[in-house]
């Protein structure tokens, strides 16, 4: 079994890539960023792990758990 790893949508050359936490080679490629943000979920989800996206400069812009949050929302 692969070893879970947190996922990213960074910047790709003319597009968006996923890529697990560490990884050199990205999972899956897209020219726009929403797929990417799509399949990072889907792949973070199944994991139980977080997704991080991130903007043009590479600046993280929002984070989303899928794990067992150890701080889960109160109410």
């Amino acid at each position: 079994m692969s070893e879970k790893r947190n996922q990213h949508v960074v910047p790709y050359k003319d597009g968006w890539a996923v890529k697990g936490a560490g990884a050199e080679r990205a999972t899956a490629t897209f020219t726009t960023k929403q797929p990417a943000v799509d399949k990072a979920r889907e792949i973070s989800r199944n994991q139980g792990t977080e997704l991080l996206v991130h903007g043009k400069t590479g600046q993280i812009q929002s984070k989303d758990s899928h794990g067992k949050d150890g701080f889960p929302p109160k109410g």
